[in-house]
């Protein structure tokens, strides 16, 4: 994919993969840091341990990804598509989630300080242990 190595491990930091077909994709541990992945098909592959903080992520289709211990510090996720996907334990500091569907995520142990959830769709998301403080929400709904 334009010349881009995608395997476990891989450096993809600053990579431009928007529209990108990824699905199944095994990323694990990858650094996508500051990557642009906007409207990249995701589906169900797995991001376990990757490095996002950063990333562009907004009209993405993660459904089903496996985003375990995933750092998401600072990423735009905007109405993004994280249904049924596996969050537990990533970190989500300061991330944008304006508008995403997170209906049945896994969001146990994650972090989710200084996110912004305004208009999140959450509904059967697994929250338990899951750090809210300093987060916006203030239109979350749970349907």
């Amino acid at each position: 994919m334009n010349g881009y190595k995608i395997e476990p491990g891989a450096n993809l930091s600053d990579a431009y993969l928007a529209g990108a077909k990824l699905s199944y994709a095994n990323l694990r541990r990858a650094n996508l840091s500051d990557a642009n992945l906007e409207g990249a098909d995701l589906y169900r592959a797995d991001l376990s341990g990757a490095d996002l903080s950063g990333a562009d992520l907004s009209g993405a289709n993660l459904l089903g990804a496996n985003l375990s211990k995933a750092d998401l510090t600072g990423s735009d996720l905007a109405g993004s598509d994280i249904a049924d996907a596996n969050l537990t334990d990533a970190n989500l500091t300061g991330a944008n989630l304006t508008g995403a569907n997170l209906l049945y995520a896994d969001l146990r142990g994650a972090n989710l300080r200084g996110a912004n959830l305004s208009g999140a769709a959450w509904r059967g998301a697994k929250l338990k242990g899951a750090t809210w403080r300093g987060a916006t929400m203030p239109w979350a709904k749970n349907n």
